[in-house]
């Protein structure tokens, strides 16, 4: 959540909390979704981090001021973008880095970063389909068959998504040379 919120405060300059929270709401919670309260803890970590400040300017009309990134935050920022896709939850990541990928100038960090997110995408496919052929491989005891059916059909569902993914990638990529 720091690195959306970050990418936020890089898009849309200072904000409060409140004007981070209303972002949430009319974009990011497309693919993120995140409470006030999760949003308020990130802020202050980022803060405590130094990857943003808090102004000393007056407070808005309810007491809210202002979050700016620091350098050091920009930094970090970048460095998540250009990173690996790492963790459980590649879609949230892939379609957050996405969002962001257009705050990057060079042509070549943009194409890094979506070849980050299909080189993540292609693997989990790959563990997939590797997990089919044995499954398919496999003799199903009768009285599991049904059972079976089912769990086969959710397997397809994730061989499909990560196709999807993968030609979804391709195709920004191929954006990226128009």
């Amino acid at each position: 959540m720091q690195q959306v919120i970050l990418g936020l405060l890089i898009l849309h300059g200072p904000l409060s909390l409140y004007a981070v929270q209303r972002q949430f709401q009319q974009g990011v919670s497309l693919f993120y979704s995140a409470s006030f309260g999760s949003i308020q803890r990130a802020l202050k970590q980022l803060a405590e981090q130094g990857l943003a400040t808090v102004s000393d300017a007056a407070a808005d009309a309810r007491g809210s001021k202002p979050y700016t990134v620091t350098d050091a935050g920009r930094r970090a920022w970048r460095e998540w973008m250009l990173s690996p896709v790492t963790g459980g939850d590649v879609e949230t990541t892939a379609l957050a880095r996405t969002f962001f990928v257009g705050l990057l100038d060079e042509r070549s960090e943009r194409r890094q970063v979506v070849g980050a997110i299909r080189a993540r995408v292609a693997s989990d496919l790959a563990e997939l389909e590797a997990v089919a052929r044995g499954v398919d491989a496999a003799e199903i005891p009768a009285e599991f068959a049904d059972v079976f059916a089912f769990q086969r059909a959710t397997l397809d569902y994730g061989i499909r998504s990560n196709l999807l993914a993968l030609t979804w990638c391709d195709e920004l990529a191929a954006s990226l040379d128009a």
